[in-house]
């Protein structure tokens, strides 16, 4: 099922900025089209874009709001119009949870502060969910009357997503969700040639964390290591490509090959470890997997919850 990217179109969003904008890079760097599909671009996102508006490979930047479900039936509908048949989808747009106004560990608690949904999981989960139900149906459509090419999604999780942080109980959630939601579609690949995987990144050196004020001490230079987008990058390029990929295993440093099919994710560190389908370990302590500050967080949360009527709305 693996095919090398040259010559074919993929769609993003999130590409803005961050580990998306380095997977756009690396595919058009092998001769893929690329829509970005993204609220906006940063400048480094807004170079690139424009360097390659003409000729081919080219990209595309579509404004789009992902909790928008009508913005991501146009995404599609400009990808196609821009490159006929699409190949690849990553839905790869997400945001932290620390410090929201609709974070689990900030209820609202007065007229000043209102929210009626968790825009955490509306982006990191229900936006994936729903663009993948629309990339399969764009797939299955453009293979009615013609010869079945093969398709992939990529979906982005986390290590969270085989973690159990308090300090980010939605984002957590959000990661566990898609975790799962790959594995459940692992028969697309046999049955469709549809394959459907992830990445799931450690600490990443992006505008996440690099441009909020409390990453500088969750996140301590001295002590942690970040990972590259590059290096994340790699890895779905890899699931794409390859049959076969490179991992660690599990109790040692040893380097070992695994099948690439549907419903593999990838856990990305400063090395790669295949996740396994049940009863996983969970990231080993390994350089890019954990950051030394989440107890100052973790304090942060105790200290709010010992105050008297934590959760509960007032006038």
């Amino acid at each position: 099922m693996a095919f090398p990217v040259n010559g074919k179109s993929a769609v993003i969003t999130g590409a803005g900025s961050g580990i998306n904008l380095a997977w756009a890079k690396l595919l058009v760097e092998n001769g893929c089209n690329v829509l970005i599909a993204d609220l906006a671009l940063r400048p480094e996102a807004q170079v690139f874009a424009d360097a390659h508006a003409p000729g081919y490979p080219r990209v595309v930047f579509q404004p789009t709001n992902v909790t928008q479900w009508n913005d991501l039936e146009r995404m599609f509908d400009v990808a196609e119009r821009e490159f006929g048949e699409i190949d690849i989808v990553c839905p790869g747009a997400g945001i932290l949870e620390a410090v929201r106004p609709d974070s689990f560990w900030s209820p609202a608690s007065s007229e000043d502060v209102k929210f009626d949904q968790y825009t955490v999981l509306d982006v990191n989960l229900v936006h994936p969910i729903r663009t993948t139900q629309m990339a399969i149906s764009r797939f299955l459509r453009a293979n009615e009357n013609a010869k079945r090419r093969p398709k992939h999604i990529i979906l982005i999780s986390s290590i969270a997503g085989q973690s159990n942080w308090l300090v980010s109980s939605l984002y957590v959630a959000s990661k566990h969700g898609i975790s799962g939601f790959v594995r459940s579609l692992a028969k697309l690949d046999d049955q469709l040639g549809i394959r459907v995987t992830a990445v799931a990144p450690g600490i990443i050196k992006t505008p996440l964390w690099t441009d909020r004020a409390e990453s500088a001490y969750v996140v301590n230079e001295k002590k942690d290591v970040w990972v590259t987008p590059q290096e994340v990058a790699s890895a779905m390029l890899a699931l794409v490509q390859q049959d076969q990929v490179s991992v660690v295993g599990d109790q040692s440093d040893a380097i070992k090959q695994v099948p690439v099919h549907g419903g593999t994710i990838l856990e990305v560190s400063k090395t790669v470890r295949a996740v396994a389908v049940v009863n996983d370990p969970g990231p080993a302590d390994r350089p890019g997997t954990t950051a030394s500050g989440f107890h100052l967080v973790e304090e942060q949360i105790w200290g709010g919850l010992s105050q008297k009527g934590w959760g509960l709305a007032q006038s």
